[in-house]
């Protein structure tokens, strides 16, 4: 029993880690990684699609090649505006180029352009990167929304391996996934939403950001799943299948349809 019991807490947490690791790195805020040749030299980049704080946005290019130069070209987005043009300032071997900052949930799109004597390369082709503003969220609610996020996704992989492997339910682990969503989910959520958006909550059924409302919805089906077992009926396939929701929900990559700011309303205020 021993064994088993530590079996399942294993697969559990690799399943949770892996749910993690492939949600933050699937996101639209994870960095656009690659290198370009120009020159005879090998460039890598790294360009960051999240900003915390009121700074503006300083874009980093690694470039040891002094002849080599640099433009960045960049507009709201989704606006319907002009691109406006940066050139890159070098500092030793470093390019650096200002991205204005926005207000929590603005949007910039922008591209990288690297140039020498005979040469001109985009950093990402045609594509631009989008670069979402937040607000700075302290670190004393940071940690504990991290924290219990993730131990609701473990509890709740448990909870559901438990009625795979022994086709039984078990009452605990279920109140320790909804206790852990509701507290890591939900409150500390919204708290960290207000921090960087500016909003205590921007999912159904007030607005349209997924992070908000899968989270809402992975806890609804904990809520079923707990009222099952309270009344002492066999909550199995509520169990299983609200392990099942809050893994596809872990599974959509972090930020996806999040938090944007309308620039054509807040005209329309000013």
């Amino acid at each position: 029993m021993l064994k088993n019991n530590l079996f399942l807490w294993v697969l559990a947490t690799l399943i949770t880690l892996i749910s993690v690791v492939y949600q933050r790195v699937t996101g639209p805020t994870y960095p656009v990684k690659g290198s370009v040749e120009i020159e005879q030299s090998s460039i890598a980049f790294k360009l960051h699609r999240s900003h915390s704080g009121n700074q503006d946005h300083c874009v980093k290019i690694v470039a040891s090649d002094s002849k080599i130069q640099g433009k960045l070209l960049w507009k709201r987005y989704p606006v319907a505006e002009e691109w406006k043009e940066v050139n890159m300032t070098r500092e030793g071997d470093t390019l650096l180029g200002m991205l204005p900052n926005q207000p929590p949930a603005g949007k910039v799109e922008y591209r990288v352009v690297l140039s020498s004597c005979c040469q001109k390369v985009s950093l990402t082709g045609n594509n631009s990167v989008i670069l979402r503003f937040k607000g700075d969220v302290p670190f004393l609610y940071l940690l504990p929304h991290i924290v219990l996020i993730f131990a609701g996704m473990l509890f709740s992989m448990r909870a559901g391996l438990e009625v795979l492997s022994r086709n039984q339910s078990n009452k605990m682990l279920s109140l320790y996934s909804l206790f852990f969503i509701l507290v890591g989910g939900i409150a500390f959520g919204v708290i960290i939403q207000y921090y960087a958006f500016g909003a205590f909550w921007t999912g159904f059924p007030v607005g349209k950001d997924l992070t908000d409302t899968k989270t809402l919805v992975a806890f609804i089906f904990w809520v079923l799943a707990v009222v099952q077992t309270r009344k002492g009926k066999d909550a199995r396939w509520w169990i299983l299948a609200a392990s099942i929701v809050t893994l596809v929900v872990y599974l959509i990559p972090h930020s996806v349809l999040g938090s944007e700011l309308d620039y054509t309303a807040q005209q329309a205020i000013k």
